[in-house]
Parts: C-alpha cells; sequence; structure tokens
C-alpha cells in the first residue's frame, strides 16, 4: 500500500485541503513553493500514463479546481512526475499544484524562487 492509499484510508494524517469522491487534495510536507499541494486520484495508477482519456481529464479538472476555487491561485503551475527518472517519488499518480510566489511569500525563502 502506497503512502497516498494510506492517506486516502486516514492512517495517516494529511492536511486535506479538498476532497470528493475522486480525488484527494493535501498540502505537500516538502513544499517547493509557497503553495505546494497535492492532488491525488483515489483510484490507484502508479503512473500517469496508465490513465484513460476521462481519467486524465477529471484529475486535470480537479486540480484546476483546488487551485482556482479552493487555495485562491491566479497564477499556478500543474506538475507531473511520470516515473523515477522524472522524480517520481510516490507511485501512485498525483498532480503537484504549485503557486503563491505573487503573493509576497516567495521573498521570504529563497528557497521558493518563482519559474522563469
Amino acid at each position: 500500500m502506497t503512502l497516498f492509499e494510506r492517506i486516502i484510508a486516514r492512517e495517516i494524517p494529511a492536511d486535506v485541503v479538498f476532497e470528493d469522491d475522486t480525488v484527494i487534495a493535501f498540502r505537500d510536507i516538502n513544499p517547493k513553493a509557497p503553495v505546494h499541494v497535492l492532488v491525488v486520484p483515489k483510484r490507484v495508477s502508479t503512473r500517469l500514463d496508465e490513465l484513460d482519456q476521462a481519467a486524465l481529464g477529471e484529475l486535470f479538472e480537479r486540480a484546476n479546481r483546488v487551485a482556482r476555487d479552493v487555495l485562491k491561485l491566479s497564477d499556478y503551475r500543474l506538475c507531473v512526475n511520470v516515473g523515477a527518472g522524472a522524480g517520481q517519488v510516490v507511485f501512485h499518480t498525483h498532480v503537484h499544484v504549485l503557486g503563491g510566489w505573487g503573493e509576497g511569500q516567495a521573498d521570504t525563502n529563497p528557497e521558493f524562487k518563482a519559474p522563469r
């Protein structure tokens, strides 16, 4: 069972910002931006390229909804690592929502540089 499956099952606590029947979204414990949330499908797949068109559309629609409506980000980045060679660490498909640079928070931590 992956870490994300354990979060979905509520075996491990997480700072959940959104949840519905298809996804759970929670704050990353090792953020790479002032706002860093993971949007994780409840249906298990190891990699993004295992999803069909409908599941892909649903996942990205939810990621956009979380960014805009829940996190209130006007500018944001959606990122997916597919496979260990691309930096995927947890082998359960997920989308990173990264943002918050335009809200003055980026200057408080040099690690959080705005993307170019």
